[in-house]
């Protein structure tokens, strides 16, 4: 087998996700363990590695070059769960090193050094069931989430709120927190979705205001902000399963909203690249998309202007 076969077997042994099953969670481990295609995994060694360094090593040693956006997706995709699962730690030389600094770095943690160093021999599966004893699996870990933990929202006003687990509701604490105060900064949320208990956040008071009907949750946008200042209507879909703000999309949204003067600013937020690229064809012509792992930027599927409603079309 490869070392990458080699890696899947640890973390799978390990008890990490499914979602961190794949090639980049593998050859982040390489790199922490400074693991080469050649070498014997009794040559663990714990380098402290920056996220670029990760990327380096892996393209020097395993050809894998990553774009250089990339960098957030490693983070929040595996280095994250790595130190949930206490695979790594995080600053070990400098435990008071701000997260965000560009000097952040990360090490394998002696442990699971200890159980890397074993794999291929015969007590490599006694030392995982005492690396998960000591430490339980994150599989199980993020199943327990699911039951006890939400995801808290902070909205515009201060105020807070706590949506359902699940990626598409962290999609939308993206776009409440990082969207809106970005490109509509003072907006009122008039309308928050949640997968599970759907309505969450209403203002019934200012959407009569503006003539919005009060709509069925699935036939509102998954989150609606509303710019007071410039008399901008934010209708943004989060895209996970479902689709974007595709033509026919549109034009229901404009047939319910006929009696509203604010105008319209149509939003679909993805994730990430490799999500916006899957339902790119789809996107109504005369709106915008936003992606989480680039939040300071915007595509704008028409030329003729930056951000901002566009002209009603008549019917």
């Amino acid at each position: 087998m490869s070392k990458q076969d080699d890696a899947l077997e640890i973390l799978k042994a390990l008890g990490l996700p499914k979602q961190q099953q794949n090639d980049r969670s593998c050859l982040t481990l390489l790199s922490l363990a400074a693991i080469r295609e050649n070498d014997r995994w009794s040559k663990v060694s714990r380098p402290l590695l920056r996220i670029w360094d990760m990327m380096a090593w892996m393209r020097e040693h395993y050809g894998k070059d990553y774009a250089a956006n990339s960098r957030e997706t490693i983070r929040r995709q595996s280095v994250h769960q790595f130190e949930q699962a206490r695979l790594i730690d995080r600053n070990p030389d400098d435990p008071a090193r701000p997260t965000n600094s560009g000097d952040t770095v990360y090490q394998l943690t002696e442990a699971a050094a200890d159980v890397l160093r074993r794999f291929g021999k015969k007590d490599f599966a006694s030392a995982c069931e005492q690396f998960i004893k000591n430490h339980g699996t994150l599989s199980a870990s993020y199943q327990r989430a699911r039951q006890l933990i939400k995801v808290p929202v902070t909205l515009p006003d201060g105020s807070k709120v706590e949506l359902s687990p699940g990626i598409h509701n962290e999609l939308q604490r993206l776009i409440v927190e990082d969207f809106s105060s970005r490109f509509a900064p003072g907006s009122y949320v008039l309308y928050l979705g949640d997968t599970a208990e759907k309505r969450l956040v209403i203002d019934r008071k200012r959407l009569k205001q503006l003539g919005i009907p009060e709509l069925n949750h699935d036939k509102l946008p998954d989150v609606v902000l509303y710019d007071e200042g410039r008399n901008w209507l934010f209708l943004i879909e989060a895209v996970t399963t479902h689709g974007p703000v595709s033509p026919k999309r549109h034009a229901e949204l404009e047939s319910s909203l006929k009696n509203c003067a604010a105008g319209r600013v149509y939003v679909t937020a993805f994730m990430d690249f490799a999500a916006f690229k899957k339902y790119a064809s789809e996107i109504v012509w005369e709106s915008e998309v936003w992606i989480a792992d680039f939040p300071d930027h915007m595509i704008h599927f028409n030329g003729d202007k930056f951000l901002g409603p566009y002209p009603r079309r008549n019917a």
